[in-house]
């Protein structure tokens, strides 16, 4: 009796050369049709989220990381950036006093790795439009809303950014991370921006003033003690000083002009105090 698969063995033997290369050409076919649905690629920096059709749908408990994963041709991988990414937005708010602005923001914002199953579920890859951006809109409009349009454009940055900060943290998602929100213009109709600039600048100038006049008065007190200070070192001096002394200095002087070498003519007695003249010939 002939072994099992002796029959199948013959049929295959019995098959020409082009039928087994055209079946051969069929299976890669075959192959090749469902490679990108049995073999999906992870890239740097991206993280993949699988549903299984027939075995409970979203995986949220495993997170695949980068490299080449083999899933059954039926199932669907997901892939994510879970790197910083940024968008820019134009927001048009209001502000405190009714005046409408402009605003220019970026966004950087990413998901969470450890949840992206979770984030998957429950919101899916376009979280930038169904989240990010309207939680964003949202604090920006509510937060402007609390200052005037002088009072933003002499705000600094920082004080802005930890406002934002703070609502960011308690409105977003424990899914989504946004980094940071950075204010990059901000923009008033062209009359109503003329108005606050032209306000602004004549604040400036009236604090200019105040510094230039208290500088003023500090300059005047310190001229006052100044004078004061020779006041009293003349008085001082002038306490001091008698006949004798001055005629005395009057000789020391006379003694060092006589010492020079400098050609000169003495007219002795003709002096202030009875002391001599001294006629230099030269300089």
């Amino acid at each position: 009796m002939a072994p099992k698969g002796t029959k199948s063995t013959s049929m295959f033997a019995h098959m020409t050369r082009p039928q087994v290369i055209l079946i051969i050409l069929v299976i890669l076919c075959v192959i090749l049709f469902f490679a990108p649905c049995i073999f999906k690629v992870i890239h740097p920096g991206e993280a993949g989220v699988l549903f299984r059709r027939c075995l409970g749908g979203t995986d949220t408990s495993t997170v695949y990381g980068e490299g080449v994963h083999v899933i059954f041709p039926w199932d669907e991988m997901v892939i994510y950036d879970v790197r910083v990414q940024e968008t820019s937005q134009t927001i048009e708010v209001i502000t405190k006093n009714g005046l409408t602005l402009i605003l220019g923001v970026s966004i950087h914002y990413r998901p969470k790795r450890k949840v992206l199953g979770l984030l998957h579920q429950t919101i899916g890859p376009d979280y930038l439009k169904k989240v990010v951006v309207p939680k964003v809109t949202s604090v920006l409009r509510t937060k402007v809303g609390q200052f005037t349009a002088e009072e933003l454009f002499s705000t600094t940055q920082p004080i802005l950014q930890g406002v934002f900060d703070e609502s960011f943290a308690q409105l977003v998602p424990r899914y989504i991370v946004i980094d940071d929100v950075i204010v990059r213009t901000i923009r008033l109709p062209p009359a109503i921006q003329r108005a606050v600039e032209a306000k602004i600048e004549q604040q400036h100038l009236a604090e200019a003033y105040e510094f230039r006049l208290a500088r003023e008065q500090q300059e005047a007190r310190r001229k006052e003690i100044e004078a004061q200070g020779y006041k009293s070192y003349n008085e001082i001096i002038a306490s001091s000083l008698s006949t004798t002394i001055l005629q005395w200095k009057g000789i020391e002087a006379t003694q060092e002009l006589a010492r020079s070498p400098n050609a000169k003519v003495i007219v002795v007695g003709n002096g202030p105090g009875n002391l001599p003249i001294i006629l230099g010939a030269d300089k």
